[in-house]
């Protein structure tokens, strides 16, 4: 594990939206070279709290650091790739200039790219296997080629932290081995990755370290953490004795 300090911190972080709470209290650090996987049910607060992290949704209390900063002066330093039904896919361009489009927080609006900014876009779409699609418009891609759209829309930015919500959801086979290698080779050279995902089996794999969130964090470890009954069920909100084949096993074994 790095001993690094983390790109990013979430300290006491509490949301309330609609009048409800939807994180209470929630602490996370994200250090350079892991790669952090998000855990929990629906409605968790998972994404709530990548929203946070961008300072897109308020906090009631708490705070949010990025490379030691506040989020409202550390946001360039910040990839992003969301659920894709949250991108324009009916915008007339090509995937050339949607990866481009995450350059906007550098060039800044009404400035022309330069060199650099064109370098960077190049290196995404090598990363992300787009050389050879890069005049392709965005609306005729496939749901794996659209997630690579947006991944390297992300990277573009060339970011010290990338935030990840649901990235294998509705992806084929081959695009989801792409990702998990992209994003290991990321980590290993430094960059720092927080993933929500349902894939329980893939982050075992892959993820440095999982965190269990139901609002707040339940608990958080090494990938094993997956591997323990009681503190999954805790953070689904199950009771042990309401999982059937649980009790069938607890009689198995009195027996």
């Amino acid at each position: 594990m790095s001993d690094e300090a983390p790109v990013l911190r979430a300290e006491g972080v509490t949301v309330a939206l609609g009048g409800r709470i939807a994180l209470e209290d929630a602490h996370l650090s994200v250090r350079p070279g892991q790669l952090v996987g998000l855990i929990g049910p629906n409605g968790a607060g998972k994404t709530t709290l990548l929203r946070a992290v961008l300072g897109l949704t308020p906090l009631a209390s708490g705070r949010v650091l990025v490379a030691g900063q506040p989020v409202s002066e550390a946001r360039r330093l910040i990839g992003y790739v969301p659920q894709r039904h949250e991108f324009a896919w009916d915008f007339p361009v090509d995937i050339t200039g949607a990866v481009l489009s995450g350059r906007t927080k550098r060039i800044g609006w009404l400035r022309r790219p330069a060199a650099a900014d064109h370098a960077a876009v190049e290196r995404a779409l090598e990363l992300t296997g787009l050389t050879d699609l890069r005049r392709r418009p965005i609306g005729e891609l496939s749901g794996g080629q659209r997630q690579r759209v947006l991944v390297a829309r992300a990277l573009a930015a060339e970011p010290r932290i990338l935030l990840l919500d649901e990235p294998f959801t509705g992806v084929d086979v081959p695009t989801q081995e792409l990702l998990n290698d992209l994003f290991g080779r990321l980590a290993e050279d430094g960059t720092a990755l927080l993933m929500t995902t349902h894939d329980l089996a893939a982050a075992a794999r892959t993820c440095t370290r999982v965190v269990l969130l139901n609002r707040t964090v339940v608990a958080e470890g090494g990938p094993e953490l997956l591997s323990d009954p009681d503190r999954m069920l805790r953070a689904f909100g199950l009771d042990r004795a309401a999982v059937p084949h649980q009790r069938t096993s607890d009689k198995e074994a009195a027996a």
